[in-house]
C-alpha cells in the first residue's frame, strides 16, 4: 500500500500522489462497548497512508450510554467527532448527517458492530486512489442468519430492477466515496434516505471489493425481515416510478384484451347472425373501461412522479474537475 504515498519509482519524472484526506462516518445504535476498538483498529489501518483522518461517530438515538462512550473518545482522541440525534431517526438519515459534516476528501460508511474489519479500508482505498468514484466492501459469504442473507439478496434485487441501478447490487454498508459526490445531494431534505441511492445520482466509476464479514459480537441487527421488506417498498416508491408504470402497463393489457373480446364477439355475431351472450359482452366492457382508467391513471402519476422527482433535489450535474486558471474561468462567467 505505499504506492498510495510515494512517488512510483518504475516511471521515472511522475510525482508522488498526496496522501489523501478520510473522515469515517459510522452510525451507533445499540453497540457503545465495541467503539473503542474500533476506533483503535481504524486509526491503526488508516493512520499511517493518509494525511488527515477523523472519525464521526453518530449516536441514532441508542441511549445515553453509547453517548458517554462518545463523549470519553473524543476527548481522548482529537481525531473522533461525535454527533447525538434528538431520536432514532434510521441508520442511512445518521449516515446523512454524518456525511454531511464531514470536512475531509474521502468518506468512509461502516457499521459500529466490527462486522466490517477496518484492516479492510485499505483495499477501498486503493480502488478509489486508482480513480474509481465509490468503492463497496462486499463480503463473499456474510455471517448472518440464512433467512436474512436471503431476504438481502431477493431485496436487492427488486432494488436494482425498480432503480434500474447497478450500483443495486454492488452495495453494501461498507463503503468508500469522494466528497465531491456531497454535491450531488446537498440539497436533499427527504426523511426517506437512501445513501446509495443519493451516491448513484452522481458517482459513474463504482468498484465492488471483496472483504470479510465478521460475526456480531453484541446485541442484536435492527433489521429484520418485516424491516427489510419495509426499506425496499420505501425505496421503490420514493426513488422509482415502477409501480405507476405497472399500473399503466396493467391498464393498457386490460383495455388491450378488452378490445380483443369485444372484436371477437362481433366477429361471431356477424358470422353467425346471432346475438352476442350479455354476460360475455359485459365483462368485455368492464375490461376495457377499468383498463382505460388504470391507464389513465398511470399516465396521471408520470406527471406526478416528474413533480415528486423535482422536489427530491436530484442534481442536473456534477463537476468532477475545473481546469483553467481563475482568470480565464472568471472570463466566461
Amino acid at each position: 500500500m505505499s504506492a498510495l504515498t510515494t512517488a512510483d519509482t518504475s516511471r521515472p519524472g511522475i510525482p508522488a500522489t498526496p496522501a489523501p484526506s478520510v473522515s469515517v462516518v459510522v452510525p451507533v445504535f445499540g453497540s457503545g462497548e465495541s467503539l473503542p476498538e474500533l476506533v483503535s483498529r481504524v486509526q491503526a489501518a488508516l493512520s499511517p497512508l493518509v494525511s488527515t483522518l477523523e472519525l464521526i461517530l453518530v449516536n441514532d438515538g441508542s441511549g445515553r450510554g453509547s453517548w458517554q462512550v462518545i463523549e470519553d473518545l473524543a476527548r481522548r482522541e482529537p481525531q473522533v467527532r461525535g454527533l447525538d440525534l434528538m431520536h432514532n431517526y434510521g441508520q442511512h438519515n445518521a449516515l446523512l448527517a454524518g456525511i454531511a459534516r464531514a470536512r475531509n476528501s474521502i468518506i468512509v460508511t461502516m457499521d459500529d458492530d466490527l462486522q466490517h474489519p477496518p484492516e479492510d479500508l485499505p483495499k477501498l482505498l486503493a480502488a478509489i486512489c486508482e480513480g474509481n468514484d465509490v468503492a463497496y466492501g462486499k463480503p463473499q459469504r456474510r455471517e448472518h442468519s440464512p433467512w436474512r442473507n436471503l431476504a438481502s439478496r431477493v431485496i436487492k434485487r427488486g432494488v436494482r430492477a425498480a432503480l434500474g441501478a447497478e450500483m443495486a447490487e454492488k452495495s453494501s454498508a461498507f463503503r468508500m466515496f469522494r466528497a465531491e459526490l456531497k454535491e450531488g445531494f446537498a440539497g436533499f431534505r427527504d426523511a426517506q434516505v437512501s445513501i446509495d441511492v443519493l451516491l448513484s445520482w452522481s458517482a459513474d466509476r463504482v468498484a465492488c471489493v471483496t472483504v470479510d464479514h465478521h460475526p456480531r459480537r453484541q446485541g442484536r441487527s435492527g433489521y429484520n425481515l418485516s424491516k427489510l421488506l419495509a426499506v425496499t417498498l420505501g425505496m421503490i416508491t420514493g426513488y422509482s416510478t415502477l409501480p405507476l408504470r405497472l399500473a399503466g402497463g396493467l391498464g393498457l393489457l386490460s383495455a388491450t384484451l378488452g378490445l380483443a373480446l369485444l372484436a371477437w364477439l362481433l366477429l361471431q355475431t356477424l358470422m353467425h347472425e346471432g346475438h352476442a351472450s350479455g354476460l360475455t359482452l359485459l365483462a368485455a366492457m368492464i375490461a376495457v373501461f377499468a383498463g382505460l382508467q388504470l391507464f389513465a391513471i398511470g399516465v396521471i402519476g408520470e406527471y406526478l412522479a416528474r413533480i415528486h422527482f423535482r422536489t427530491l433535489g436530484k442534481p442536473a450535474f456534477v463537476i468532477r474537475s475545473e481546469t483553467g486558471s481563475k482568470d480565464n474561468q472568471e472570463n466566461h462567467t
